[in-house]
C-alpha cells in the first residue's frame, strides 16, 4: 500500500481485504507480519477442503480479489500445502 500515509489508512485497506475474503470465500485470513509499518502488510489465507481442486479454486479467487484493490501492490504470493493421509 504505497500510498498509505498512516497506520489507520493501512488498516482500513487491510480490513477491507480480510473481511471481504472471509465473507466471500469462507477463508481464514489474518495479517501476519509488518503490523506497525504504514505501507506494508503480510496477509495469510487458509482454506480447508475435501479436495485439492476446490482449495486451489478458493485460493485463486482470493488472490484475484486482493489484486483487485487499486491501493494494493502485491510483492509476493506464496502457497504452502499441508496434506493428510486420512
Amino acid at each position: 500500500m504505497p500510498a498509505s500515509a498512516s497506520l489507520k489508512a493501512k488498516r482500513a485497506v487491510v480490513r477491507s481485504i480480510v473481511d471481504g475474503a472471509r465473507h466471500r470465500f469462507g477463508l481464514a485470513v489474518a495479517e501476519t507480519d509488518h503490523l506497525d509499518r504504514w505501507q506494508r502488510a503480510q496477509l495469510t489465507f487458509c482454506a480447508v477442503s475435501g479436495s485439492a481442486g476446490h482449495t486451489v479454486e478458493l485460493i485463486d479467487r482470493a488472490e484475484r480479489f486482493v489484486w483487485s484493490f487499486p491501493d494494493v501492490e502485491v510483492l509476493e504470493a506464496t502457497r504452502v500445502w499441508l496434506e493428510t493421509d486420512t
